[in-house]
């Protein structure tokens, strides 16, 4: 698969997981993936913690409410650390935005599914620093999202996506016509 392919192919997954592993080498290689965005004045804020023991998985699964990904076998655990670059401005977000993308395409390069879940565990009520204290992540760094990882029991539904005259243009913004 190429990666055009890969961007094509990859849509959320909350379905079921098989209780198949995810091998340690799959994992890894997802994380290079990650590690291999690119990063505001190289300052490298993003940093993973790779799950695949089944009991950390089902700490951190017991924090998140309401539930996701109850019967992934792996996950990524994204960290940041808020570090100033240019101009003092923080990248922090774009790069573990482009970190996190490139795992997901990496995801589906090895033939499994899996979801962005931020928003979810960063809200008021904090599931995020729940996890990170189950995964003894020092207080300079904070874990920003979760990204359950396995072989989906069914497809991802694949939801359609406004036409590209609808959202893309040349030279200058096109409003739509009426």
């Amino acid at each position: 698969m190429n990666v055009l392919e890969a961007i094509r192919k990859r849509h959320s997954y909350r379905g079921k997981y098989s209780q198949l592993p995810i091998s340690r080498d799959d994992l890894k290689t997802i994380m290079e993936a990650g590690l291999a965005a690119p990063s505001g004045c190289n300052m490298q804020t993003v940093s993973f913690i790779g799950v695949d023991d089944p009991e950390v998985m089902k700490q951190l699964l017991q924090v998140i409410d309401p539930p996701v990904a109850e019967t992934a076998p792996a996950a990524v655990c994204v960290l940041t650390k808020r570090i100033p670059a240019y101009r003092d401005k923080c990248f922090a977000v774009q790069d573990y935005s482009a970190a996190i993308k490139n795992m997901l395409l990496a995801v589906v390069e090895l033939g499994y599914q899996s979801c962005w879940y931020e928003g979810h565990i960063t809200d008021d009520d904090h599931m995020n620093d729940r996890m990170a204290k189950i995964l003894h992540v020092p207080h300079e760094y904070e874990l920003v999202c979760f990204l359950p990882i396995g072989i989906g029991e069914k497809q991802p539904v694949c939801v359609e996506k406004k036409p590209f005259e609808q959202r893309a243009w040349f030279n200058s913004f096109q409003a739509e016509s009426k």
